[in-house]
């Protein structure tokens, strides 16, 4: 081939690469991101001769107060009819975003609930170099400053409607006439888990015991399980945000490797294992408003009796 010949075909490659390049960040930015999806997984996690319970798992909505969008999609919700709703964090991206996310919570708040808080309930999100999601999390820098969101009133709107802050916390809730003992976690990603306020064996006489956190920290996961939990709901991770087809996430944000980076999936430790669900969330910083393919997404699980097989994961719209 001439040289002509090769700087020709070289541009024509570069133009090809770079419409292609900007067909995926457009198709990120201007559909997934906003292509939320419900997902449907089921989890056999309860005694024996128990009737199925239906938890709606939502994590990490990084609500804007102008995303109606999203906040009318999670208030459809409360069609589902879930017996239980367990929020994993992360809810705000905006100091005023609580009205608003109180109008996407909607009925769902008069439905039994457990909430914990990500690091954007405390903190707005800011503008950060990309580069750094891609370095192994304990190598991650955190700034310290004061929060400077309205995470009280967000934590008494909640408590409020009667959902149940289990941040370094424990409790007990009795749903559908099963006793379900809990333990939770603050973030682990700004290291305000405080595991050892929570530490000890399950109850035995207890239905279910579950774990809650925002990130899934190994060092918190291996408590839970260490513990005795059967089954622990974690977010953060977003799925990875940015993945690539077929081969799956690059990142989670976090100690938890890619493979669990989103969905159901096992956990073991100390010769125990339970069931972890991570949700991908609903939503990104608005300094990253993109995803690809890794659909925004709440979860509804259904609990069933310990001798049902998990099923595939299956995905659905709500309307």
């Amino acid at each position: 081939m001439s040289l002509r010949g090769l700087v020709t075909t070289t541009l024509k490659t570069t133009a090809v690469v770079g419409a292609v390049g900007a067909a995926c960040v457009a198709y990120a930015a201007g559909i997934e991101v906003r292509w939320f999806t419900l997902r449907r997984v089921t989890v056999p996690v309860l005694p024996q001769g128990s009737a199925p319970l239906r938890v709606l798992h939502l994590s990490d909505l990084h609500l804007m107060p102008t995303q109606e969008r999203k906040i009318n999609w999670v208030n459809d919700l409360a069609a589902l009819q879930p017996d239980l709703i367990v929020n994993t964090g992360d809810n705000l991206s905006h100091e005023d975003s609580v009205r608003p996310l109180l109008r996407a919570y909607g009925d769902l708040l008069d439905l039994p609930g457990v909430f914990v808080f990500g690091s954007n309930d405390y903190w707005k999100p800011h503008f950060k170099n990309p580069g750094k999601y891609l370095l192994p999390a304990h190598k991650q820098r955190h700034k310290p400053h004061g929060p400077d969101l309205p995470f009280e009133e967000m934590r008494r709107a909640f408590s409020g409607a009667g959902w149940t802050d289990l941040n370094n916390a424990k409790a007990t809730l009795k749903v559908n006439g099963l006793r379900l003992d809990f333990a939770g976690t603050d973030d682990p990603h700004i290291k305000r888990d405080r595991y050892d306020e929570v530490a000890g064996e399950v109850d035995p006489t207890a239905d279910l015991s579950i774990g809650v956190t925002h990130a899934p920290y190994q060092r918190v996961l291996n408590g839970f399980v260490g513990d005795g939990y059967p089954l622990v709901l974690a977010g953060h991770t977003h799925g990875g945000q940015l993945a690539v087809p077929i081969y799956g996430a690059l990142v989670t944000n976090c100690d938890l490797d890619t493979s669990r980076v989103k969905g159901l999936s096992t956990w073991g430790y100390d010769g125990r294992q339970a069931a972890l669900h991570v949700s991908a969330g609903l939503g990104t910083s608005p300094y990253a408003p993109v995803r690809f393919a890794c659909r925004p997404e709440a979860t509804l699980l259904t609990l069933v009796p310990r001798n049902n097989p998990i099923s595939p994961e299956q995905s659905a719209h709500v309307s």
